[in-house]
């Protein structure tokens, strides 16, 4: 049960920013050697691969348009990175919890990706660039905690990943609807009359 909690946990987090968990979960494993979490992740080649990765997205994710680029890219990386934690931290289980954990990790991943990438888009319409690093640095403090805390208290942790990836969800659902809405508004409108 505990790597299915963290399977979601690091699931959800890989949605928001999958480089830092692996970076995370690799670190921990390095300074820790803790059982929950697969020794591939602390190997030194994918440390470094996810530390590059970590540092272009940390750039990227704070320019507006830029961001929702990335995110655009990273539609298929953040679903697949939280697929594939969620097999390791599923271990020498029977392929059925493996599958398993592959699922709510890929799919908790894809639904706070998704999340993630519909409040990118409404935070870049407004046009200064302040909300786009707040939100940037805040994504990934939250990911660095939850992460972190679901290594000693991984049903904790998904309790937390679950009310953030529902709050995520229901803000979409309310700033879909808003744009809809002035949608609608707007194909009403009269057109302005042209002089002369």
């Amino acid at each position: 049960m505990d790597a299915l909690a963290l399977s979601f946990s690091s699931g959800w987090a890989s949605g928001v920013n999958a480089y830092l968990v692996v970076l995370v979960l690799g670190t921990a494993d390095r300074l820790g050697s803790l059982a929950a979490v697969p020794d591939v992740l602390g190997r030194w080649d994918v440390l470094a691969a996810a530390g590059f990765f970590f540092a272009m997205e940390f750039v990227a994710d704070k320019i507006p348009y830029v961001d929702s680029t990335w995110d655009a890219v990273s539609t298929a990386i953040r679903p697949t990175v939280g697929a594939v934690v969620g097999v390791l931290l599923a271990g020498d289980a029977s392929s059925l919890d493996q599958a398993v954990s592959g699922v709510v990790g890929g799919g908790t991943a894809l639904l706070s990706h998704l999340v993630k990438a519909g409040g990118r888009l409404a935070i870049n319409s407004s046009p200064e660039p302040v909300s786009n690093i707040a939100a940037s640095v805040t994504e990934d403090a939250v990911v660095l905690g939850v992460v972190w805390f679901a290594l000693e208290n991984p049903r904790a942790a998904a309790a937390i990943a679950g009310v953030l990836l529902l709050l995520g969800l229901v803000m979409l659902f309310l700033l879909g609807r808003l744009v809809r809405r002035g949608w609608r508004r707007w194909k009403r409108r009269e057109p302005i009359p042209r002089v002369g």
